[in-house]
């Protein structure tokens, strides 16, 4: 079995996953992460509008929008990597990319703090995306122009202890579900 064979089927696996802890609702599956950006009261930092059965990061969000710049990703094209817009909490948003839904008049930013949605992680900072490739350009590109933190935020159920992967895939700062916070060893 190839590598993308492999992520392929771990991907499957890992949607099912997430599938069934979105529908379990569980309350509060944001306050893990509002405790962490709380350490990091006004820097600025992007998170995602979430689509499908992704965990939702918006009530941790609209916190830290209290405090300092928060942005949204915006896909130029395929094989860029991402631009951040500045979203409000109530701010007006339409229809963008891959069904995500960006700001209606755009004001880019820089983020030091990247909230990744996630197909599937690892313990050691591995994580599964769509397949794109867009937060893997992203990170690595945000990394070769500053220090920067890269939360990855998922479902507790999302977590896959052999993960496949390719040395372009940029690993995760910190994981964050909402049962615990998961430190990366360095």
């Amino acid at each position: 079995m190839t590598l993308q064979d492999r992520k392929a089927a771990a991907r499957k696996a890992a949607f099912a996953r997430r599938k069934a802890a979105h529908l379990a609702r569980p309350s509060g599956a944001s306050a893990h992460l509002s405790a962490v950006l709380a350490g990091y009261r006004g820097v600025p930092l992007a998170g995602y509008m979430p689509i499908r059965t992704e965990i939702d990061p918006l009530p941790a969000m609209a916190e830290a929008a209290a405090y300092g710049p928060v942005g949204v990703p915006v896909i130029r094209a395929p094989g860029q990597a991402l631009v951040f817009s500045r979203w409000e909490p109530d701010g007006e948003m339409v229809a963008g990319s891959f069904g995500a839904t960006v700001p209606t008049h755009e004001r880019l930013m820089t983020p030091e703090i990247v909230i990744v949605p996630l197909v599937a992680f690892s313990r050691t900072g591995g994580r599964l995306g769509y397949g794109g490739g867009f937060y893997d350009r992203t990170l690595e590109r945000l990394r070769a122009e500053r220090p920067m933190l890269a939360i990855g935020f998922a479902y507790a159920a999302q977590e896959d202890r052999d993960l496949p992967l390719e040395t372009t895939d940029q690993k995760l700062d910190l994981i964050v579900t909402e049962r615990e916070v998961i430190e990366i060893p360095i």
